[in-house]
């Protein structure tokens, strides 16, 4: 791999910072544009909450052939038999973690891709109101790495907040969908074949009482923690496997160190009892033990850029759809964790309709040189709660490091790029942007 031949640069065409889903998909995309491109990651391996955080399955999905498509076939590969599970929430892509890790790393070192882990970014270079790198604590300390365009697939949108871009936190009253801890359970009698994909879920247990309603009634008493009110219980791709979300950490400002902290150890407080909740209600689940858990805080919602345009309620609700489109059709339910205690703010996830993203919700308004994707883009506390899936965030990251690689060939900014260059070079790939077949010119 020319990476580690040529060696690291001081200058790329493109940055992304952020390795997880939207900056995987962003950087090798850009790549495959040929540019010249790193990603910078905080961690030591790639893949964000699909790996550190532990989320699974991936939800979400877009219209065409995507890095969406492209992931969950190189994370799929091997596992060709196993049993592919759709609920209400859509299919459930359930992943084998340590294989990730590999596999994600390996794929954007062979399309050229330079990374660089355990690599927090400290603060965007700036020049005026334009992003023209990114100052970064490597292993060997601080460098400033130079690109012409710069994608910030940072989840807390990190890079543009630090730059000045304008953003909103929450919902009207300022309070964000809880955190989670995610983890992964061994040793379940697969005989039962039990999971559970939220609290709508009409799954029963072999006494016929709704597992839901046990769950409600377990956190009424405090068997359960403080508002875990529904342990959720997913398929992996190994037997006698499930992944847990469930722990919920209410009012905790997680982008303050103090708000992390304490949100981590809550998480990790809870961890036990939902176990010996699983040991006592859930059937097969007897004698299941924790194999493994997140090493990062699974966090829904916080800042939420303003771009050029903001992605809306009604939008999400049916099925917007917009000339400079990116994302053709994305979908997830419109999914709002309670900010403010447990189960769903709105008594259950809500439907939407299969909507387009433009290009303009991934400019941040007032900031030049920068690129948003993943959770961060532009759009209203109800959207987000549809887009902010990984299965979304791989589509609006790939579009974003289209947009970044063709922004540095033509040494223009985003704002100035003409969107119909985007959508061409991602109807190449396979994606599709209309609803009928259209020529851009």
């Amino acid at each position: 791999m020319r990476q580690f031949s040529d060696g690291y640069l001081r200058e790329y065409d493109v940055i992304v910072a952020g390795g997880g889903p939207a900056g995987i998909a962003a950087a090798v995309s850009a790549a495959r544009c040929g540019a010249k491109t790193a990603l910078i990651e905080r961690f030591g391996i790639l893949g964000g909450m699909l790996t550190s955080g532990h989320v699974q399955p991936i939800l979400g999905r877009a219209e065409g052939y995507t890095m969406y498509d492209e992931v969950v076939a190189l994370l799929h590969r091997g596992h060709e038999e196993a049993p592919r599970v759709t609920t209400r929430s859509g299919d459930e892509i359930g992943l084998d973690l340590e294989e990730a890790k590999h596999r994600l790393l390996k794929l954007c070192l062979e399309n050229g891709v330079y990374v660089y882990l355990q690599t927090p970014v400290i603060a965007p270079i700036m020049e005026g109101s334009r992003v023209t790198g990114l100052q970064v604590c490597t292993p060997q300390g601080p460098e400033n790495l130079r690109a012409a365009a710069v994608v910030d697939a940072t989840g807390d949108g990190y890079v543009a907040a630090m730059a000045g871009a304008p953003y909103q936190i929450g919902r009207d009253d300022g309070r964000c969908q809880p955190a989670t801890l995610e983890f992964t359970v061994e040793n379940v009698d697969e005989t039962h074949h039990f999971a559970c994909y939220g609290g709508s879920d009409p799954v029963t247990l072999p006494d016929g009482r709704r597992y839901s309603e046990v769950c409600k009634e377990a956190c009424a008493r405090g068997e359960l923690p403080e508002n875990v009110s529904i342990v959720r219980i997913h398929y992996t791709l190994r037997p006698g496997e499930r992944s847990i979300n469930a722990t919920q950490a209410n009012g905790f400002d997680t982008l303050t160190p103090a708000g992390a902290a304490a949100a981590e150890y809550l998480l990790r407080e809870q961890v036990g009892p939902v176990v010996a909740f699983l040991r006592k209600n859930a059937p097969g689940f007897e004698n299941c033990r924790v194999k493994s858990s997140a090493t990062a805080l699974g966090v829904r919602e916080t800042r939420r850029f303003v771009g050029e345009y903001v992605l809306s309620d009604t939008d999400v609700e049916t099925g917007a759809r917009f000339p400079d489109v990116v994302v053709h059709k994305a979908w997830f339910l419109i999914d709002i964790h309670n900010p403010a205690g447990g189960g769903q703010a709105e008594r259950h996830s809500q439907p939407a309709t299969p909507y387009d993203i433009p290009y303009r919700s991934l400019i941040p308004q007032k900031i030049n040189g920068l690129l948003l994707s993943g959770r961060n883009i532009s759009g209203t506390h109800r959207a987000h709660a549809s887009y902010r899936v990984m299965g979304v965030a791989l589509a609006t990251g790939q579009g974003a490091g289209v947009a970044a690689a063709l922004c540095a060939q033509r040494r223009v900014t985003p704002r100035q790029l003409d969107y119909h260059l985007v959508q061409q070079e991602l109807i190449l790939r396979g994606a599709r942007l209309f609803d009928e077949e259209k020529t851009n010119g």
